[in-house]
């Protein structure tokens, strides 16, 4: 298809400039009407965020996303640009893309006064309309609005009042279009105060300039609400300016938070096939809604979302390198794995004073423990609480101090008989299996409450069998000992004596 090339053409068309805010407005209600997903890759903002953006546009409103660390806010701002038209027609070689039918720069309204019609377009796709900036104590106005260029003066012999010596900031540049600040209250409160006019007033002054340039423009802010007091703050003035404040949250549940870190980590490893249980991927999951409940942790911080990616991508990663040393082409994450997790958690997990008299690494064990007694509590009985089903021998035996399940007895049984064993995530996986084998009933028990995708596998099923005694231990019914890189499960009565 053959676009105008110069003004004159386009007013041929019949081509009509409508401004970014209305133009957004547009396409959004074409989207609505189509059933259309708006923001796509954006999971489980459904029913609160994506409503209350949508309400924003339809409403031509300046607007500022408000959440902790990790909760999709850059990548919601950035995916803004789905809403706007494909091209749009500038003139040609303007800095700051001048409506052809009404420019508004010096140099641009001087081109249409001297050749009219006959000046040239260009047409821009929406990528090029979209700007970003990360607030930075170092920002300076000049950044985003523009300075005097005594360079361009003396090239071009003009004056400093003239306005063909101004250099234009990111802001201008972005004219009809979308300009992002993220991390807004890191901007210094002199230079927050530089957008006031463009909030307002649209439009920029640059040093003292009698000349103000009307910008069509859609701002938008993101910022963390801890930011406020520890970092900087949101200057009053510029707070009221913004039109909608959208608060944005954590997945509120597991099968969101599967679906995002599915989405995002890197699993697929070339050469090998990469199989995950989903009981793993929930055990994952967990550490971080672990970590948003737990009282060790700064719940002011915030428990980002990128924990669980970085986590399942070291998971497969340890999984990865036992199997290039044994020589294997399946890649399966084993219990024994978890710590190796460590990395991905204590440098973004922020502790309050009892977190760091407790440790970070500590912390953070905790929080796989009971990220897995969570999920295995989701498969298998609850091995605290009694069952209807007791045999009279098994009844017996609970009256005397022994088992307090009967689910659990033949594996619990196997351990107090002086029995132990031993694993480590560089066994092979005919020796994994090998090991988790020698205790009595623990096959039968795992494939009677937990579905195992490839019960050919021997890797799978010795995984999902080691996840069960580390269920029993999560519940004190087995003893458990990391040393190295071995782990080790025993009588919980026999380890307590000995100790």
């Amino acid at each position: 298809m053959n676009r105008p090339s110069t003004i004159g053409e386009l007013k041929k068309s019949g081509y009509k400039v409508v401004s970014v805010r209305d133009e957004m407005r547009k396409n959004l209600i074409g989207k609505i009407r189509k059933n259309e997903e708006t923001f796509p890759g954006i999971i489980g903002y459904d029913k609160t965020v994506i409503p209350e953006i949508k309400n924003a546009v339809l409403s031509r409103h300046d607007f500022i996303l408000l959440g902790l660390r990790g909760q999709a806010k850059t990548r919601i701002l950035r995916s803004l640009v789905g809403l706007m038209d494909e091209v749009i027609p500038v003139i040609e070689s303007c800095e700051v893309n001048d409506n052809p039918y009404k420019p508004v720069c010096k140099s641009c309204s001087d081109k249409v006064a001297q050749h009219g019609d006959d000046v040239k377009i260009v047409w821009i796709s929406r990528d090029q309309r979209y700007g970003e900036k990360l607030a930075t104590p170092d920002v300076t106005i000049a950044d985003l609005i523009g300075d005097i260029d005594p360079i361009k003066a003396a090239s071009q012999r003009l004056y400093y009042s003239h306005e063909g010596v101004i250099h234009f900031g990111i802001v201008p540049r972005m004219n009809r279009g979308i300009f992002a600040i993220n991390e807004l209250p890191d901007l210094q409160p002199r230079i927050q105060v530089g957008l006031l006019n463009i909030m307002q007033e649209k439009d920029i002054q640059i040093r003292g300039f009698p000349v103000r340039i009307p910008l069509d423009i859609l701002l938008v802010f993101s910022a963390n609400p801890e930011d406020y007091t520890n970092r900087g703050n949101i200057i009053t003035p510029l707070r009221d300016r913004i039109d909608s404040q959208i608060m944005t949250h954590y997945p509120k549940s597991i099968d969101d938070a599967l679906a995002i870190t599915a989405q995002e980590a890197w699993i697929e490893r070339d050469g090998y096939k990469v199989t995950i249980p989903r009981y793993f991927r929930e055990i994952v999951e967990q550490i971080a809604f672990q970590a948003r409940e737990s009282e060790f942790v700064d719940q002011k911080s915030g428990v980002s979302a990128r924990i669980p990616i970085t986590c399942l991508e070291n998971l497969v990663s340890n999984a990865e390198r036992r199997a290039i040393a044994a020589g294997e082409t399946v890649i399966t994450p084993r219990v024994c794995d978890l710590p190796y997790l460590l990395p991905s958690m204590t440098g973004k997990i922020e502790l309050v004073y009892e977190g760091e008299e407790e440790g970070p690494i500590n912390v953070a064990r905790n929080l796989m423990g009971k990220a897995v007694k969570e999920v295995f509590s989701k498969y298998f009985p609850d091995p605290l609480k009694s069952r209807a089903s007791k045999s009279k021998g098994e009844q017996a035996r609970e009256e005397s101090g022994g088992l307090k399940d009967s689910y659990y007895h033949r594996v619990v049984e196997w351990f107090e008989k002086g029995n132990k064993l031993e694993v480590s995530d560089d066994m092979p996986s005919d020796a994994y299996y090998s090991e988790l084998s020698k205790v009595k009933g623990l096959e039968d028990l795992t494939a009677k409450h937990l579905k195992i995708e490839n019960p050919g596998n021997k890797s799978e099923v010795a995984a999902a069998m080691e996840f069960v005694l580390d269920g029993l231990h999560q519940y004190s019914m087995l003893a458990k000992r990391e040393v190295g890189n071995v782990t080790s499960y025993k009588d919980m009565l026999s380890s307590m004596l000995n100790q």
